[in-house]
């Protein structure tokens, strides 16, 4: 009896879970820019362009992909970024076929993709916390 409740109870909380969605949450320090939050994703690709236009590419098959500024010839302005990733979330392969010739491996259910777009700030050649950003631009407003 005990065994059939703690293996439900074990059951309940690996759905409860399974069912909260991936929501990676942008931190910064002076050089470095990566996501907290990781649990569920994985073949993390972040892509950042610096205000010039350069991309840079940065990718992490586990945990989370970690962009440094370069060190020396930094730019100051906005960094945007792109940030994909795969979730361990199964959706419904909508390009599945069960008639499909049996040499091409398709799978019926994929990896659900995780996609989002960000920026940060660099000023004096660090990266800025979101609350300096805020405030500098209240003091131009004034």
């Amino acid at each position: 009896m005990k065994l059939r409740l703690l293996t439900a109870a074990s059951l309940a909380l690996g759905l409860a879970h399974a069912a909260q969605a991936a929501e990676p949450i942008q931190t910064n320090n002076s050089n470095a820019v990566w996501f907290e939050n990781w649990t569920g994703l994985s073949n993390g690709m972040m892509r950042v362009a610096d205000p010039d236009g350069r991309i840079t590419d940065v990718r992490a098959d586990l945990g989370t992909p970690v962009y440094l500024l370069p060190g020396d010839g930094v730019i100051d302005g906005t960094y945007r970024y792109e940030l994909r990733a795969m979730s361990d979330e199964k959706i419904k392969n909508r390009d599945y076929s069960s008639t499909q010739n049996s040499d091409e491996e398709w799978q019926e259910y994929v990896s659900k993709p995780f996609y989002r777009t960000g920026s940060f700030t660099v000023g004096r050649g660090v990266i800025l916390r979101p609350e300096d950003v805020e405030q500098t631009e209240e003091e131009k407003d004034e």
